[in-house]
């Protein structure tokens, strides 16, 4: 089952879990994911920790313990809770980072999503969670609103590992990688270590299509309907483009020449969210060097089971892309819009389950 996982590694994609919970910590399952599934990195986000600490009873016995340490604030408890799964999950992936020099075994742990438009807030939380959880393979999630933009610089600049978060545009995916730029342009002028600063990118791919799919079939014409669930993947493919670019410029090779390492893209919210589309589109049409995927269980065990690995279906379509989204122009879809529309609602997404989070943990305080 896990050879056709075993060729997307191969081809040159890095097979990351979107997902993480003590239970799979303490279970074993995603030590046996590494294993048999090529699974080499795990992203969480508020919504997957708000999850886990809902579901079942892993978490009641450290509950106990802290409350009678006297520890009854919710999002202190929540902070305890949270970065004692990110730091067990780092020591788990610690020898594929050792092995791929710092480019896989990441470990992501996300700001909390109320300050993802307060910049010094955002860059406090992203030092102070640095420093607890105290490992060199993690990735402090970094949301690419306009004050994240700011935070990611600074943030690396610091010598601190971010994973963006929150894209889903080619233009600020442009001004993610600026950000990433200025950062290790500071931190080198500052005399920090750039080999030690590693980033990615994440191009949230399936939510542009479910909101511009809306669009279109309000339209209804043959020719908007005919673009459906194509969006996410044109976007990708031209934020790729943006990569290249980049990768090739005078700037970044100064850079790399003082020990940089590339921000890698990595397509996130790859499960497909339409039974129209297939089950494993997003990892199928995403392929090419030097990219991550981060998966929810379902979609890898789907590509387990199904997926075809047909070569590089990325690069060579940049022109694909631009048809797509100039074909969107002109049947009346505003781009623009979409793209503030679901950032708004990205954010939204990880503040609802956070708050609600902090409510179930203050009624699991008092239960204990």
């Amino acid at each position: 089952m896990t050879d056709r996982l075993k060729e997307l590694s191969r081809a040159g994609v890095s097979i990351w879990l979107d997902d993480l919970s003590r239970d799979r910590l303490e279970s074993g399952n995603l030590a046996e994911l590494t294993r048999t599934h090529s699974v080499v990195g795990v992203t969480s986000n508020p919504s997957i920790f708000a999850k886990a600490l809902s579901d079942g009873e892993a978490y009641t016995e450290q509950l106990r313990g802290l409350k009678a340490a006297g520890e009854t604030d919710p999002e202190d408890v929540i902070t305890t809770l949270t970065t004692d799964d990110i730091r067990n999950a780092c020591d788990l992936f610690r020898p594929i980072y050792d092995a791929t020099a710092g480019f896989d075994g990441r470990v992501s742990l996300e700001v909390d999503p109320r300050l993802a438009h307060d910049l010094d807030a955002t860059v406090a939380q992203a030092r102070a969670l640095h420093a607890l959880v105290d490992r060199e393979n993690l990735h402090i999630k970094i949301p690419a609103t306009d004050a994240g933009l700011q935070a990611i610089t600074a943030t690396i600049a610091a010598g601190i590992s971010v994973n963006v978060t929150l894209i889903f545009s080619v233009q600020r995916y442009e001004q993610v990688l600026d950000a990433y730029l200025s950062g290790l342009e500071q931190a080198q002028r500052d005399g920090v270590d750039l080999s030690k600063i590693h980033s990615v990118a994440s191009i949230f791919v399936s939510r542009n299509d479910v909101e511009v799919d809306k669009r279109l079939e309000a339209i209804g014409s043959d020719e908007a309907l005919a673009l459906r669930g194509r969006v996410g993947l044109a976007i990708s493919w031209l934020s790729h483009e943006a990569y290249a670019k980049v990768t090739a410029s005078e700037r970044w090779q100064a850079l790399a020449s003082a020990g940089a390492n590339v921000q890698r893209p990595l397509w996130a919210s790859t499960g497909t969210k339409s039974k129209e589309y297939s089950d494993v589109l997003y990892v199928e049409e995403l392929i090419t060097q030097g990219v991550v995927n981060t998966m929810p269980e379902k979609t890898l065990e789907a590509f387990a089971d199904h997926g075809e690995v047909r070569g590089d279906t990325v690069v060579g379509r940049y022109d694909e892309g631009r048809r797509v989204i100039e074909a969107l122009r002109a049947v009346g879809v505003d781009l623009d819009d979409v793209n503030a529309t679901v950032e708004a609602e990205g954010v939204t997404k990880f503040i609802d389950p956070w708050v609600e989070l902090i409510d179930t943990v203050q009624q699991q305080l008092d239960a204990v």
